[in-house]
């Protein structure tokens, strides 16, 4: 028995280095507000609702998860999309999993390129949310840009 609680004790002091590096390691957060598109008067009755999201960056991972509520119509899906600029659109990296009801729920995970983690800390990546009644041609309804 003796030489098993030493066997132990080794191993917790040898092994006990790559745990703790690995919890070491922080991660960066981000949340957005998701409010409605820009739209003209005619839009503007179906551009209604709210939401909100949050992002997790681990290394080049981001984890990103949130919340809608009292879209005109049924969600049809989300994207995390690349702005051209800060506050500008641009184009979509991935889609998320989404609820496909008026309110609801959107997640999803990504590893993104070096590059895309810099507009990621540039504030330059946003959450869209599209709904059945949204702004054509795509159905945007809600967006939101991911900041610290």
């Amino acid at each position: 028995m003796r030489v098993n609680r030493y066997f132990v004790v080794a191993a917790i002091v040898v092994f006990s280095g790559y745990p703790t590096a690995v919890w070491a390691q922080t991660a960066d957060s981000y949340t957005a507000r998701l409010g409605w598109v820009p739209t003209t008067p005619a839009d503007r009755p179906n551009v209604i609702g709210k939401g909100s999201a949050s992002a997790t960056l681990a290394g080049r991972r981001l984890t990103i998860s949130g919340s809608f509520e009292g879209l005109a119509a049924p969600a049809t899906v989300a994207r995390l999309h690349r702005g051209i600029a800060k506050a500008a659109r641009g184009p979509a990296i991935v889609d998320l999993t989404i609820s496909k009801a008026a309110s609801g729920t959107l997640s999803g995970a990504v590893d993104l390129s070096a590059e895309q983690v810099e507009d990621l800390k540039q504030g330059k990546l946003y959450i869209q949310v599209h709904s059945a009644k949204g702004v054509a041609p795509d159905g945007s309804t809600l967006w939101g840009w991911l900041l610290k």
